[in-house]
């Protein structure tokens, strides 16, 4: 299903992983596209939330985080390091606040040792993660050009949707023509 003519990646949108993806580490994920450029890309898997509850981890976060207050899996890179994404409200003209640094649109990582207090009150939604995806220059191109990979638009709820396991499915249905049906397929299609 890849598009010969598809547009360059960029910062903000999904890869969902086709079933082509032979690598365990993302079968059946959604990636987010967090910083995307010659050198290569990063993102975080949005659908892995772990058992771990945030006051566990990082207690002073944890009532800010957007629901479920779980740490999630963002990727198999630097699974020892958190990153937070946080979203600001849309309309937002102000500065950014201190311990924010904006990847695109109302989209950003969010400084964990900036205080919560500081940074919170302007934060519509928050998302720790363990780890991050990420690829060499050419390298995640490469995947999508042989199909490893379904690239499309995301949308805000996304990123701080309080079913994780379900966004892959509600991430296809949504999509325009033959994508759509993808939704519907089973992990192991002998099984249907």
């Amino acid at each position: 299903m890849a598009d010969a003519a598809a547009p360059p990646l960029e910062a903000g949108q999904l890869l969902v992983a086709t079933p082509a993806l032979q690598d365990p580490n993302f079968e059946s994920s959604v990636v987010l596209l967090l910083d995307v450029d010659e050198n290569g890309a990063l993102g975080v898997v949005l659908n892995q939330a772990s058992l771990v509850r945030m006051a566990e981890v990082l207690p002073d976060w944890s009532e800010v985080v957007s629901p479920p207050d779980v740490l999630f899996m963002g990727g198999p890179v630097s699974t020892d390091s958190a990153l937070a994404v946080g979203a600001l409200p849309s309309a937002a003209e102000a500065e950014d606040p201190v311990g924010f640094r904006r990847l695109y649109g109302d989209i950003g990582i969010i400084d964990l040792d900036a205080p919560p207090e500081v940074v919170a009150p302007a934060l519509t939604g928050l998302r720790v993660f363990a780890g991050y995806a990420g690829w060499g220059s050419a390298q995640l191109e490469a995947e999508v050009e042989s199909e490893s990979w379904y690239v499309v638009p995301s949308l805000r709820g996304d990123l701080f949707g309080a079913d994780p396991e379900g966004l892959r499915r509600r991430v296809l249905r949504r999509q325009p023509g033959e994508l759509a049906w993808v939704s519907t397929r089973p992990l192991d299609p002998t099984l249907n």
